[in-house]
């Protein structure tokens, strides 16, 4: 882990940068591109670590999400880290050579939903990497400063990058409302999965985790949690559990976990996969269970920066490979490598 170290001042940047793009579906070409500059209450980011969203490798292959769909060249990454080394008018509470981690939606301050403290809801975010917003699998990028969080430099650059996965997790926490002494299921165990599994043992629950891919399983353990299951070894089923977090996406798993939860148990589903599915009715009657989904998250880099900075969370044990610029494709690809977890982009 090594910090980096403070840049060059603003007037001694290049012009140009380098940036992966994506041209079109399963098309990826590395262009250079003129260095951004920050206006009123933004800062410039030598970006220096972008973790690989499951989300990015989906545009990559199928050229959308859901609604959401690549009409234009776009570049990929949400979960950036990185060195101010430019100040727009008005910034004063951050400085040149400051590490931060970018927060990647920018709401409407305004909005309806950013007043009423829910700024992940606001219709109008405009987030990294989602149609038509350019993401930043590239050396410089301009964000507002409020959404730049300062790190110590016990956080490592991946570290700092991954903070947003780890935000997911606290969001999926939060809105299941675990408590001390609860049984919680969790469904999926790639990083959202493992992280929510250690956020939830935190909180004073016992985890569960659960994968269709053994192997996956086997990285629980380091994240504390001492009861695996796998699909083709499936328990009976009882309805034993207070609180199922899905972080698979996959109907199966949904349906499962909903299955296994006790009276008045709580459901939250924050895997993206399942457009729709049938609920059974009969059992979310008669067991009074609770759903919710979570979108993104609000309010949670204060609590990752604490957790990642007193070494409660192992962020860096995520990261299993690194890539430049011009490997981008094979990052986007890696998840499907044996005992692989979490890609890196250092540009």
């Amino acid at each position: 882990m090594t910090p980096s170290a403070s840049q060059k001042p603003a007037a001694e940047l290049p012009e140009s940068m380098t940036a992966s793009v994506l041209v079109r579906q399963g098309e990826l070409r590395t262009e250079q591109r003129p260095v951004p500059t920050p206006g009123p209450g933004e800062v410039l980011v030598r970006i220096t670590s972008v973790g690989v969203c499951g989300s990015d490798t989906h545009y990559y292959a199928e050229g959308r999400i859901g609604t959401f769909v690549v009409e234009a060249p776009l570049v990929l990454g949400h979960e950036p880290a990185g060195v101010i080394v430019a100040l727009g008018d008005g910034v004063q509470d951050r400085t040149m050579g400051q590490r931060v981690s970018l927060e990647p939606g920018i709401p409407d301050p305004l909005s309806q939903q950013t007043l009423a403290g829910c700024y992940n809801l606001d219709p109008g975010v405009r987030f990294f990497a989602t149609p038509p917003i350019d993401g930043v699998f590239c050396e410089y990028a301009v964000h507002p400063a409020a959404f730049c969080h300062p790190v110590p430099d016990s956080v490592s650059d991946d570290a700092a990058a991954l903070l947003e996965p780890l935000s997911v997790a606290l969001a999926a926490r939060a809105a299941s409302k675990i408590q001390i002494g609860d049984s919680v299921l969790v469904a999926g165990a790639g990083p959202i999965g493992l992280l929510i599994s250690k956020v939830a043992q935190l909180a004073g629950a016992t985890v569960t985790l659960t994968d269709v891919r053994p192997e996956r399983l086997t990285d629980a353990h380091t994240y504390g949690v001492r009861h695996t299951f796998t699909a083709s070894e499936q328990p009976p089923v009882v309805p034993e559990f207070d609180v199922f977090i899905d972080a698979s996406g996959a109907e199966r798993a949904i349906l499962g976990g909903l299955a296994r939860l006790a009276p008045r148990g709580r459901a939250v589903l924050v895997g993206m996969g399942a457009d729709t599915i049938a609920l059974p009715v009969p059992l979310l009657q008669g067991r009074e269970l609770m759903i919710t989904g979570t979108f993104r998250y609000a309010n949670t880099w204060p609590t990752a920066i604490a957790l990642a900075a007193s070494g409660q969370v192992d962020l860096d044990g995520l990261v299993t490979s690194t890539h430049g610029l011009d490997d981008v494709e094979t990052a986007l690809l890696a998840g499907t490598n044996p005992g692989a977890l979490k890609a890196m982009v250092h540009p």
